[in-house]
């Protein structure tokens, strides 16, 4: 009698989430899974299904204790096309009875369609058939006993395929592909087997939480019978370790095999005690020797780039094979044999060489590297502080007090700050910690050498705001102020640089030489913004006296215009305070300046009476009328006040000895041979001086040249007033160092004012913090030695190193 299942059944798709989940299931692997096997189930059912010309082994129901219709509309719509139509299911009255040998008979059939499927042959059963005996079975509590049976089956096929793979006639790659050949034969057949095993595994499977899905069973079984065999596990590896030290090498292999092989042994969950630790261990010993080797002998760029592409082929194996979580063992791997252990070897080998060729490249491979290593950065770092201390030095520090190099320092040191800061920009990402060390390091190497940058760096600045300096436009020249500005910020010794900057400021303002005025005030303005008020009060006095100077000459020539007096003179207003003292120099003037002289001075007495004028003839300058071969041409001369001096004495002669010169003018023996020297050794030589050379001596005779021509008709003699003299730098460096001892004082007196009594370590370290420019413990001992003798301060009668403020 054929049976049916007494409960309501469908055989419509399920809820997935019902299905007992594999414990190796991957989305993105093409291996078979659990759902992947319930998808084809489903799908074959579906097929089978839909073939009416089967007979199934079980019946369908009979109308008069199965199913029934029942008609839901009104009589009169009963026939009308496209009425609806409502199935009523009612449960059987009685559970029909089983046949005796149903269980044996109903095995069989299923026990041969296992064969056929292991086999590979066609089943002699539909689908939907075998689907319906294994559903019978379970309803009739048979659920057991058949799961068991199809296990012990399909171990026995598990079993049988083991033999292959001992034979040792295969070689390593045909293993392989024979071993996935057999993996990938067994994922079909459990699917296969599973469709037709559905209702065993929907229901009896998940109710009983201690026995596997047949799924997973079936992953069981291929762990336990094949793959965890010593010899078949052990040549698999090794095989896979083979292929993967052949690509690394360079060859092209099988990749395809790899992602199979290497799935398949993370499916059956002994990827990481099987495969895992040996292939790490592998890259170890290989990388270990390859970075041991290839630091030694490549270059640092060659080096770092093959680090970077082993690294990009490691990242790519994890996305073609590996699994991920190989991912961050096998990469610090690489890191540490390849990066780690050698990057000390690496920076000391080649960082000077790629910061030397600025090879941008190379470096930002470099930092990106070294970021990828804990304190890989601090280490670079580091030694990157280490070289910009040895270059800076190296354009600092002049033993020999080469003027040549001195007179490039500046510019060198622009071009260094440039290199670091592009360096920085492009390779270091703007690393705030790489710039921090930049600055100190910059700050220490620049200070190494007392006084001479920040001299260097004003004398800089004036070259740049002098009328000659053509070679930037208003734009270039505000930059190139502001990267000076950022290498003065490293400079402890700010008071020597005011010093130098005055003076030339000085000299660019009187003799007319400034290339711009809003570039001099743009500088003051920076000057001001960076040190404060107190640093330029002085500066910007100067600029103010210029300005009232214009407005006393405008109403110096109206006066004289009014007196009906041609006298062309213009005169600069100092105030003494404001302005780098000059010295009193007294030179033979002619008669007609002294009237000059005179006539302004009663002109600007009269305006403000009990000031007190002090002329600086060496500030001054002039412009002559000259006439040459022998008054055929004639040409304007612009010479400095002494210049003039020297070049009037030929209206009365056309030879002077050098002592003649000097007693005619009154001027200083070494401040007339440099203007001697202006007049008849450079290029324009209104003068001759025998005999020829570049030096004047004090038995030098000097000639009119009436031969002289110039294609200008108004020549401007090399003016003297510009050029430094070694005497007016070292008097510079005297007043820096004397208010230096003013300052010491000063700050001696107010921190003893504040404290009464303390101790000379105490005192010296206040002194160090107070004071702005660099300063030994020698001349502030010096200074306190000082200041006592004079009864500023005391000391103390029982402990000598204890000081008392004297009120």
């Amino acid at each position: 009698m054929p049976l049916s299942n007494p409960k309501k059944r469908s055989l419509s798709s399920e809820n997935s989430s019902e299905v007992k989940k594999s414990r190796f299931s991957e989305e993105q692997s093409k291996k078979p899974r659990e759902s992947d096997v319930e998808e084809a189930a489903e799908n074959l059912l579906k097929l089978a299904m839909a073939e009416p010309q089967r007979k199934a082994n079980f019946s369908a129901l009979n109308s008069s204790n199965g199913m029934s219709k029942q008609h839901t509309q009104p009589v009169g719509t009963a026939n009308k096309p496209g009425t609806a139509k409502k199935l009523v299911i009612k449960n059987f009255k009685e559970k029909p009875s089983m046949p005796a040998n149903f269980q044996e008979v109903t095995w069989e059939k299923l026990e041969g369609a296992v064969d056929a499927i292991h086999s590979s042959c066609s089943i002699r059963y539909s689908l939907e058939e075998l689907y319906q005996a294994v559903e019978n079975m379970c309803t009739y509590k048979m659920a057991t006993g058949l799961y068991k049976q199809l296990m012990t089956r399909c171990e026995k096929h598990v079993m049988a395929n083991l033999r292959q793979f001992l034979a040792e006639t295969l070689d390593y790659e045909q293993f392989l592909k024979l071993i996935d050949n057999c993996w990938q034969n067994h994922c079909r057949q459990m699917i296969m087997i599973r469709s037709i095993f559905l209702f065993l595994d929907r229901t009896y499977v998940l109710q009983n939480s201690s026995i596997l899905s047949i799924w997973d069973m079936g992953l069981d079984l291929f762990r336990q019978h094949i793959v965890s065999d010593k010899v078949v596990e052990t040549r698999t590896v090794d095989g896979l370790l083979k292929l993967i030290e052949r690509e690394r090498n360079g060859e092209a292999v099988n990749r395809q095999l790899l992602k199979s092989l290497l799935r398949m042994l993370s499916d059956l969950n002994i990827y990481q005690k099987a495969f895992e630790k040996k292939f790490l261990d592998a890259t170890e010993l290989l990388y270990t020797a390859e970075g041991q080797r290839l630091v030694q002998e490549r270059e640092v760029s060659e080096y770092l780039l093959h680090v970077d592409k082993r690294l990009a082929e490691e990242n790519e194996r994890l996305l073609l094979y590996l699994d991920q979580s190989t991912k961050k063992p096998l990469i610090s791997c690489v890191e540490k044999h390849l990066l780690e252990n050698h990057m000390k070897q690496i920076l000391q080998k080649g960082l000077d060489q790629l910061l030397d060729e600025n090879r941008v490249a190379d470096l930002s491979l470099l930092y990106n590297l070294f970021n990828r290593i804990k304190d890989g950065l601090k280490l670079l770092r580091l030694e990157f502080a280490a070289y910009i201390k040895k270059t800076g030095r190296l354009i600092v520090v002049n033993p020999s007090n080469d003027v040549e190099k001195d007179k490039d320092m500046v510019q060198q040191l622009l071009d260094f700050k440039d290199k670091i800061d592009n360096v920085i920009f492009e390779c270091f990402m703007k690393n705030e910690k790489f710039v921090n060390s930049m600055k100190e390091s910059f700050e220490s190497f620049i200070n190494q050498r007392q006084n001479k940058p920040a001299e260097l760096i004003a004398k800089y600045v004036d070259s740049k705001l002098r009328a000659g300096n053509k070679e930037a436009t208003e734009e270039e020249l505000e930059k190139l102020l502001d990267k000076i500005l950022v290498i003065f910020r490293f400079i402890h010794g700010k008071d020597v640089f005011e010093a130098f900057y005055k003076k030339d400021l000085a000299k660019r303002l009187l003799v007319g030489k400034s290339a711009s005025v809003d570039a001099e005030k743009s500088m003051l303005s920076k000057l001001k913004q960076e040190c404060g008020a107190a640093f330029t009060s002085k500066l910007e006095g100067m600029f103010k006296d210029m300005e009232l100077s214009k407005d006393i000459s405008l109403a110096f020539k109206q006066s004289l215009q009014s007196a009906n007096d041609s006298i062309d003179l213009t005169v600069n207003i100092l105030t003494q305070g404001y302005w780098p003292a000059y010295p009193v120099v007294e030179v033979h003037l002619p008669s007609e300046m002294l009237r000059y002289q005179d006539v302004f001075k009663k002109f600007y007495l009269g305006k403000h009476s009990g000031r007190k004028l002090q002329w600086q003839p060496t500030l001054g300058f002039c412009v002559l009328k000259a006439e040459f071969d022998n008054f055929k041409v004639k040409k304007e001369i612009q010479v400095s006040l002494l210049q003039t001096l020297c070049l009037l004495l030929f209206n009365e002669g056309d030879e002077f000895s050098f002592p003649d010169i000097m007693t005619a003018t009154g001027i200083e023996s070494n401040e007339l041979k440099r203007t001697l020297q202006s007049l008849a050794c450079g290029k324009a030589r209104v003068i001759y001086k025998t005999p020829k050379g570049k030096d004047v001596n004090d038995t030098d005779i000097f000639h009119f040249a009436n031969d002289f021509k110039h294609k200008l008709y108004r020549i401007k003699i090399n003016q003297i007033q510009m050029k430094e003299t070694q005497e007016e730098n070292t008097s510079t460096t005297e007043r820096v160092f004397q208010d230096r001892q003013y300052q010491v004082d000063a700050a001696v007196v107010r921190i003893m004012k504040t404290r009464k009594t303390l101790s000379h370590n105490l005192l010296i370290s206040e002194l160090f913090n107070q004071l702005k420019f660099p300063v030994k413990s020698a001349d502030l001992k010096k200074r306190i030695e000082s200041l006592i003798e004079r009864e500023y301060m005391e000391r103390d009668k029982d402990n000598p190193n204890t000081y008392h403020y004297v009120a």
